[in-house]
């Protein structure tokens, strides 16, 4: 997704809002110092609003229930959700973007001298691609009778291997294969084992290997932000919410209230701005 595009998104879930809050005047955004919020009266003189209103106007767009109320840390967190969303899309584009390359890679490279047929699968299939060189043959046998493979250099020789230790008492030893320790090791074979349709090899592509999985760590990353974004939007809308609750009982009974907030900070060790979402009350 383009910047362009998140930008839109933005403008249409918090930009466009806006009007109908305009006849409130914004001060001076982004007031780093405590707000003081004192007893309001209607100016008609008639009953307050309802007090379910700029909670819920807050919770579907963060600062638009401040907005309602006169006050201008409105703008702390409507500025917040444009932040925190521009920084989701970008890192979950990202993300997605690096996941298609590093099955691309895959399939393109490693799959194609066994003309796999099926494109995508789990995730924890591309991590074994990342560990072993080649996924081995699923049986050496042409026949109807299946015989794993016993190179553990390889992904399937590796589970074959594994799964000797687990059933025989001797896992260097032949077994019958009609014995039913023998049946057990070679069902979890098949349980787990790559099947025809997703063998692979990087062998004589060292390079292209080490871009898949570099690619996989950077798709993680930045899926893993993202994630960390999205987390923070709700906490933006939660706390909103709360301010706007809070906010509004307490000057119903004309008592002013001191609050202040605070969505993000810098880091002061790796100077890198941080998401930080946090609201202080004090009477």
């Amino acid at each position: 997704m383009s910047q362009r595009t998140v930008l839109a998104l933005v403008w249409r879930s918090v930009v466009l809002p806006i009007p109908l809050l305009a006849q409130t005047p914004i001060g001076p955004p982004l007031d780093p110092g405590p707000l003081v919020v004192a007893a309001q009266q209607p100016a008609n003189g008639g009953a307050l609003a309802p007090p379910w209103l700029r909670p819920v106007a807050s919770a579907i767009v963060p600062g638009s229930g401040q907005f309602l109320a006169g006050h201008d840390r409105g703008a702390v967190y409507l500025l917040a959700e444009a932040f925190f969303a521009i920084r989701y899309f970008t890192e979950r584009s990202e993300g997605r973007r690096e996941r298609d390359r590093y099955i691309d890679l895959a399939f393109q490279v490693a799959r194609a001298p066994f003309g796999a047929a099926v494109r995508d699968t789990v995730f924890e299939y591309y991590e074994q691609m990342e560990k072993f060189v080649e996924s081995g043959p699923f049986d050496l046998d042409p026949g109807p009778t299946l015989v794993p493979p016993t190179d553990e250099r390889t992904f399937n020789g590796s589970i074959w291997a594994l799964a000797r230790r687990t059933f025989f008492e001797d896992p260097d030893a032949p077994a019958d294969p009609d014995s039913p320790e023998y049946q057990r090791a070679l069902a979890f074979y098949r349980a787990r084992a790559v099947g025809p349709n997703f063998l692979w090899s990087w062998r004589n592509a060292g390079l292209e290997q080490d871009v898949f999985r570099q690619s996989i760590r950077q798709s993680d990353e930045a899926l893993r932000v993202a994630r960390q974004q999205l987390g923070l939007l709700l906490a933006n809308h939660l706390l909103s919410a709360l301010d706007a609750f809070v906010s509004h009982r307490l000057t119903r009974r004309n008592r002013p209230v001191r609050l202040q907030t605070q969505v993000w900070t810098r880091d002061p060790h790796g100077g890198q701005w941080q998401g930080l979402v946090g609201i202080s009350i004090g009477m």
